[in-house]
């Protein structure tokens, strides 16, 4: 058998290349119609679903076919997006983990809430506690801090003298703080309503506190507080404009934020407000004042994902954090509860504290 000469070897291997080149090209050339008759078929059907009306019915991220998502009004680009993200290894545990997809927008994912549902394969499995009294608020003043029970007036009170009462240095100034906001504290329902004074802490204390009444703490300076200034959570837009400094616009936008917040407890959150400027502000805060004792609370225990969005103090990144949290451990019992979570930082923890309650479903307690 005769060998091939070097040179006949190198013929060879540069024709071999050649040959599966053509092989390739002869084949695609047999089946063009067919590749493309299907690839514009496809087109087709995507472009007609995006025309028509979007199908809102129940889906699960999770599971969710290509064409499905166009029925719901999804782009093509948007479903493939969807679809990749999911194929990277994600997972929607709750229905908000679908907000956190980039091609899904907040008001798309408003109107798609109601029809998510997640499986049993994917849901975040809730943490079961061994014992359920861990998770329960003791009040009980520590063996190591002495409380002296006397009569006090917790409209005069001072923080040394809350603590010498049982509460703890942070407690007391929260209390104090809290009063400022509300205009003080003229019956027992009024100083019970602090956040940190608990029910059992307040039937331990309600014997010992006196109060006098709103009429006789207010006399002496009515003329110049009822008469002149504005009380910004109960005036409409006709008594805000009529302070110098608020215009229509601005009225506007205090009615809508106040809304939004459940009420203002301090007359400093309308400079959270764009439209107030800052030189409108140092002018108007000599003409206003603020009760924040009617304020609507949220009950985080309970609160839906919706409730939770419209509060200007949390967005959406935080939300589905504390949903996620909210549904491992079954709720917080308590203010301290909720920050050691440390859901948000300690700033933004003390802006929501007003507009939280903890309703325990274990105690039937509810704590603010």
């Amino acid at each position: 058998m005769k060998l091939l000469t070097p040179r006949e070897l190198k013929a060879v291997l540069w024709l071999l290349p050649l040959l599966a080149v053509g092989c390739v090209m002869a084949w695609r050339a047999s089946y063009p119609a067919a590749s493309d008759e299907r690839i514009a078929t496809l087109e087709a059907v995507v472009d007609s679903l995006a025309e028509q009306a979007p199908e809102l019915t129940e889906f699960d991220p999770n599971t969710v076919e290509f064409f499905d998502l166009c029925r719901m009004g999804f782009s093509r680009n948007q479903a493939l997006s969807i679809i990749k993200y999911r194929e990277r290894g994600k997972v929607f545990e709750i229905p908000e983990d679908f907000a956190s997809c980039y091609a899904v927008d907040e008001s798309t994912f408003n109107v798609l809430r109601p029809y998510i549902r997640i499986g049993s394969e994917y849901a975040l499995k809730p943490f079961e506690h061994k014992n359920q009294s861990k998770n329960k608020r003791d009040d009980t003043p520590k063996r190591s801090q002495v409380v002296e029970y006397f009569e006090f007036m917790p409209d005069t009170t001072g923080i040394a003298t809350f603590v010498r009462l049982g509460f703890s240095p942070r407690q007391a100034e929260v209390i104090v703080n809290f009063r400022n906001a509300c205009g003080g504290f003229h019956s027992a329902e009024e100083f019970e309503r602090c956040y940190v004074v608990s029910d059992s802490v307040a039937e331990r204390l309600r014997p010992w506190a006196k109060y006098l009444a709103k009429a006789d703490s207010t006399q002496r300076d009515s003329t110049h507080t009822s008469a002149f200034l504005i009380e910004i959570n109960s005036a409409d837009s006709a008594l805000l404009c009529s302070v110098r400094g608020i215009g229509a616009v601005s009225a506007t936008a205090i009615i809508d934020y106040r809304q939004r917040l459940g009420g203002f407890y301090s007359v400093e959150q309308l400079a959270e407000i764009p439209q107030v400027t800052e030189q409108n502000f140092e002018r108007i805060l000599s003409q206003i004042w603020c009760d924040s004792c009617e304020i609507q609370k949220i009950d985080i225990n309970f609160a839906p994902a919706s409730e939770l969005l419209r509060h200007p103090y949390l967005n959406s990144k935080q939300v589905r954090k504390l949903l996620k949290e909210r549904q491992l451990k079954g709720g917080w019992c308590s203010q301290a509860d909720f920050n050691n979570d440390k859901i948000l930082d300690p700033k933004q923890q003390a802006k929501l504290a007003p507009y939280l309650i903890f309703r325990c479903e274990t105690n039937n307690q509810t704590e603010f």
